[in-house]
C-alpha cells in the first residue's frame, strides 16, 4: 500500500522478502549478511528511490487495476464532485503520475486544507482511499474599533478579498487586514493596527471572520526637508509637491501613494531641466510619541547637460534645413532631457505625416562628447514612400449618417495623405457639435502605396427637452422650456436624427422678458453645399431702469435665410428679415423726442454678411480668428415704416497660452444712418453699450446719450467696444477669466471714434451647464455715466448664452 501526503512525496513502508533455500556454507552466510547491511545503509542514503529507475523487484500496486475510490472527510463537497475532477477511475490502471496529478488538482478546487490519497489491496486490484480536510467557509465577516475610515461596512467589504459564503484562506486574510491598514494610511492614520480573528464552528465547518482595528491618532507632517539640492531652492521643489506640512490651511497627512507620486514628479523635474542622472530618495522618520513625522528628501543631482551638435541623416525629399526647424526644444546650447528629445521626434514625424509620408522612420541617438561635455544628437530618417488614400472608411456613427461626416472632410480618395487637411477636416468635424471625440487611424490596402483612412466617432448628445429657471442682471427672474436637435432630419420618422439639420423651439416667461422662438436651417440645400433656414419668434421686454429700458417693447416678426461658403474660411449669406415693434409705456416726464419713439411699427430689412472664421473650434477656441461685417438696408424699396442702412462689425483674435488658456482680443463697430423718409433711427435700430455683452462695471445700456429729462438710455448711431479677456480652464466645465473693456455710443455717425470712452475690468466665472454657457462677472468701472455712482463701485453680471 502507497501513502500520498500533503507534500506529494511517496513513503516507502519497510518489506520483508522470505528466501527459501538452503545454504550448507557459512562463508555463503556471512557474504549475504554483509551485502544485505550494504543494501540497508545505500536504502538509507537514498530513501526515495524511483520504482522504475532502481528497484528491481515489482511494486505492490504495479500493473494493477483500480477496482474502488473511497471519499472520506466531505461534508460540503459531494463525492460525486471529487471523484470527477480526478483521472484516476475505476477500471483504469492505477498509476503513480496519474495519482500525483490528481493531487495536485484537488488542491487547485480550492475546497481543502488537506488532502491525503492512500491504497490498498482489493479484491481484483486495488482501492484508492482520498481523505480530505474541507476548508471552513466564512458565514459573516463583521468589523470593530473602525470608525474613522467613515465608510460603512458594506461599502467595507467590498473592498476585501475574503467573501462571505466563500471558502477561508488566511493568506487572503492577511491581505485584507493589509489593506485596511492602508486605508487608514490614506487619510493620516499611518500607525493604526488591524488585526482578525476567526471562530470556526466544529459542527458546521462555518467561520466567524472579525476585523478589528486600534486606530491611533493621526499622524501629521511635522515638516518636510530637502538635502543635497544645489540648482533649484526648496521652496521649487515643494512646490511639485502635493504633500505638504501641516499648517493652519493644511491637515499635513502623509498618504504613502501620494508621496511617491511626488518623489516621481521630483524626479521628472530635474531630468525636464538637464540633470538625466538625478537620484531621489526619501527617509521617513516616524515620532510615536508626537504622533508626527519628519520627512528628508535626498537628492543626488548630478551633472546638468546641454545640447551640443544636432545632426540629421537620411533625409532625402525634405530638406535638413526644414527638419532642423521643426527642432523646438532640443537645439543647440539648450538644456537635453530625454523628454524635449521626444517631443522634437514627434515634431519631425508630424512635419513627414503631413507630407504624406506616413510610413516615416525617426530615430534618434545621443552620445557625451568627450571634449566638450555636452549632447550630440543624431536623427536618423527612413523616408520610405509617400501614401494615398484608397477608401475612407466612417465608423462610430449611429444617428449620423456618412454623407454628413463626408461632406465635412477636406480629404479625398486618392488624394495623398496632407496634415493639414486632416486636421481641417478634424476641426469642421468637431465645429458641427455632433461628436465628443474624432479620431483617425489607417488600414492596409490593397496597393503597398495606398492605406484606409478611418474616421471614427463617438456621438454626443444632439438632442434635448429642458426646462429650468434662472436669474440674470440682464433678465432677472425667467423660466423657459426648450426642445432642440443639432442633428435634425425631418424625413427619418420616427427618430427624426441625423441629416445634420438644426431645429429649435424655445419658449419663456420672466419678470421683464418672455416670448418664444422657432428656428430651423438645413446646412446643405437639396445636397448642395447652401444653407437655408428661417426664424418666427414673439419677444416682449417690459420697461426697467436696471436693464435699460425705458419703454416697454414688443416684437413679433421672422426671416428666412440663405448662405453659402465662399472658400474654407469665407462665408456669404443674405437674410430678409419682416418685424412688427411696439413701443409703449414711455414716462410722462420723457422728453419730446423720446415720446415720438412711441407707437407700433413694421420694419422690413434685407442684411448681407461676410464672415471669415479659422478658429480651431467655434465652441472653445483657443487659436485663430473670427471677423464679421453685415450690412443692412431697412426701407425703400423693401417696403415698411422706417429707412435706414446699418453696418455691425466684429474681429476677434485667439491667442493660445500654456495649459490651454487663452487671450482674446475683440473689436465691435457699428454705425447707421437714416435715408429716405426717416429723419432718425427708430430706438429698436440704435446701439447700446454698457453691461454684461460690452463694457462690464457700468449697468446695461447705461454708455452713451441718455434722455435728458427721464434719464433712459437713447442709444446712439454709433458703437464702437474693445474687450481683452483671458481664460485659464481649472477643469473641463469650469474656467476662470481677467478682463479689461472699453467702449462708447455716440448720438451721430459723425461722432465715431471721437473719445468719451468708459472703460473697465474685473474677473470672472465661465461654467459649461446642460442648458447652456454661464458667465459670472464682476466688472470695476473707471469712468462715470450720467446716472452711475462714484467709480470704482463694482458691480456683478450673471447671465447665461440661451436667449430668446
Amino acid at each position: 500500500m502507497r501513502t500520498w501526503c500533503a507534500e506529494n512525496k511517496p513513503l516507502i513502508k519497510e518489506r520483508s522478502y522470505h528466501i527459501i533455500g538452503t545454504m550448507s556454507s557459512r562463508f555463503f552466510v556471512l557474504l549475504i549478511a554483509v551485502l544485505s547491511l550494504c543494501f540497508v545503509a545505500f536504502a538509507q542514503e537514498n530513501p526515495a528511490v524511483p520504482d522504475t529507475a532502481t528497484s528491481q523487484a515489482p511494486l505492490p500496486s504495479a500493473n494493477k487495476t483500480v477496482v474502488a475510490i473511497e471519499i472520506k472527510g466531505n461534508k460540503a463537497i459531494s463525492t460525486n464532485t471529487i471523484i470527477s475532477k480526478m483521472k484516476t477511475k475505476i477500471g483504469a490502471p492505477y498509476l503513480d503520475n496519474v495519482i500525483s496529478d490528481d493531487l495536485k488538482r484537488l488542491y487547485l478546487l480550492g475546497y481543502f486544507s488537506d488532502i491525503k490519497i492512500d491504497s490498498e489491496d482489493s479484491e481484483g486490484g486495488l482501492k484508492v482511499i482520498i481523505t480530505v480536510v474541507e476548508r471552513p467557509l466564512i458565514e459573516k465577516i463583521t468589523f470593530s474599533g473602525i470608525t474613522r475610515l467613515r465608510v460603512i461596512d458594506a461599502k467595507l467589504k467590498e473592498s476585501l478579498k475574503s467573501k462571505e459564503q466563500q471558502y477561508l484562506d488566511y493568506p487572503s486574510l492577511a491581505e485584507d487586514a493589509q489593506q485596511i491598514k492602508k486605508m487608514y494610511e490614506k487619510i493620516g492614520y499611518s500607525h493604526a493596527e488591524v488585526d482578525y480573528k476567526v471562530d470556526i464552528n466544529a459542527a458546521t465547518n462555518k467561520a466567524q471572520v472579525n476585523f478589528s482595528a486600534v486606530e491611533g491618532g493621526r499622524v501629521k507632517i511635522k515638516n518636510i526637508f530637502v538635502e543635497g539640492n544645489l540648482a533649484f531652492p526648496d521652496r521649487r521643489l515643494l512646490r511639485l509637491m502635493k504633500t505638504k506640512r501641516a499648517w493652519f490651511f493644511n491637515p499635513g497627512t502623509f498618504k504613502e501613494d501620494v508621496f511617491k507620486e511626488d518623489i516621481e514628479r521630483v524626479k521628472a523635474f530635474y531630468q525636464k531641466n538637464g540633470y538625466s542622472d538625478v537620484v531621489v530618495d526619501y527617509e521617513v522618520t516616524p515620532y510615536p510619541a508626537q504622533a508626527a513625522l519628519y520627512i528628508a528628501i535626498k537628492i543626488q543631482e548630478g551633472k546638468k547637460y546641454f545640447v551640443g551638435n544636432v545632426a540629421v541623416k537620411g533625409n532625402k525629399d525634405i530638406t535638413e534645413k526644414e527638419v532642423l526647424g521643426q527642432l523646438k526644444v532640443c537645439t543647440p546650447d539648450k538644456v537635453f532631457s530625454n523628454e524635449a528629445l521626444k517631443s522634437d521626434v514627434a515634431n519631425i514625424q508630424s512635419l513627414y505625416f503631413d507630407r504624406g509620408y506616413i510610413f516615416v522612420q525617426v530615430q534618434e541617438s545621443t552620445s557625451v562628447n568627450p571634449d566638450t561635455g555636452r549632447v550630440d544628437i543624431v536623427y536618423t530618417i527612413t523616408e520610405n514612400e509617400v501614401a494615398f488614400v484608397d477608401k475612407i472608411k466612417i465608423r462610430g456613427n449611429v444617428k449620423t449618417k456618412d454623407i454628413v461626416i463626408r461632406r465635412e472632410l477636406r480629404i479625398k480618395p486618392g488624394d495623398k495623405f496632407d496634415g493639414e487637411k486632416l486636421r481641417r477636416s478634424k476641426e469642421r468635424l468637431q465645429n458641427l457639435g455632433f461628436f465628443d471625440e474624432i479620431n483617425y487611424d489607417t488600414e492596409e490596402a490593397a496597393e503597398p502605396d495606398k492605406r484606409d483612412l478611418v474616421v471614427e466617432v463617438k456621438e454626443a448628445k444632439t438632442g434635448a427637452f429642458s426646462f429650468g429657471g434662472g436669474y440674470s442682471t440682464v433678465d432677472q427672474f425667467i423660466g423657459f422650456v426648450e426642445v432642440e436637435q443639432k442633428n435634425f432630419d425631418w424625413k427619418n420618422f420616427p427618430y427624426f436624427t441625423g441629416a445634420g439639420q438644426d431645429l429649435k423651439l424655445r419658449a419663456g416667461i420672466g419678470t421683464l422678458r418672455s416670448g418664444f422662438d422657432l428656428s430651423f436651417t438645413e446646412p446643405w440645400l437639396f445636397d448642395y453645399p447652401v444653407s437655408f433656414g428661417f426664424d418666427a419668434y414673439k419677444q416682449s421686454h417690459k420697461r426697467d431702469e436696471d436693464a435699460g429700458y425705458g419703454y416697454d417693447e414688443d416684437v413679433t416678426g421672422g426671416d428666412l435665410r440663405l448662405g453659402k461658403e465662399l472658400s474654407e474660411y469665407v462665408k456669404g449669406d443674405i437674410t430678409y428679415r419682416y418685424d412688427v415693434i411696439d413701443i409703449s409705456n414711455i414716462t410722462d416726464t420723457a422728453s419730446a423726442d423720446f415720446k415720438k419713439e412711441e407707437g407700433t411699427n413694421a420694419i422690413s430689412s434685407v442684411q448681407l454678411g461676410l464672415s471669415f472664421d479659422d478658429r480651431d473650434n467655434v465652441f472653445d477656441p483657443l487659436k485663430g480668428d473670427f471677423l464679421n461685417g453685415s450690412w443692412e438696408v431697412a426701407g425703400g424699396p423693401l417696403g415698411g415704416d422706417k429707412d435706414y442702412l446699418k453696418f455691425f462689425g466684429r474681429a476677434s483674435h485667439y491667442f493660445p497660452l500654456p495649459r490651454k488658456s487663452t487671450l482674446e482680443v475683440r473689436a465691435r463697430a457699428g454705425v447707421a444712418d437714416p435715408y429716405g423718409n426717416s429723419d432718425s433711427i427708430p430706438i429698436y435700430g440704435r446701439f447700446f453699450a454698457g453691461g454684461a455683452y460690452t463694457v462690464r462695471g457700468y449697468d446695461e445700456r447705461s454708455i452713451g446719450p441718455v434722455d435728458p429729462v427721464s434719464k433712459d438710455p437713447l442709444g446712439g448711431n454709433a458703437m464702437l467696444i474693445g474687450n481683452i479677456e483671458y481664460t485659464y480652464p481649472l477643469t473641463d466645465f469650469f474656467k476662470v477669466a481677467a478682463f479689461c473693456d472699453t467702449g462708447n455710443v455716440w448720438a451721430d455717425m459723425s461722432d465715431f471714434a471721437k473719445g468719451g470712452y468708459k472703460s473697465g475690468f474685473g474677473i470672472g466665472l465661465r461654467i459649461k451647464t446642460p442648458i447652456g454657457p454661464v458667465m459670472l462677472d464682476y466688472g470695476i468701472p473707471l469712468n462715470k455715466t450720467s446716472g452711475e455712482g462714484e467709480k470704482g463701485s463694482g458691480k456683478f453680471h450673471f447671465s447665461m448664452s440661451h436667449g430668446f
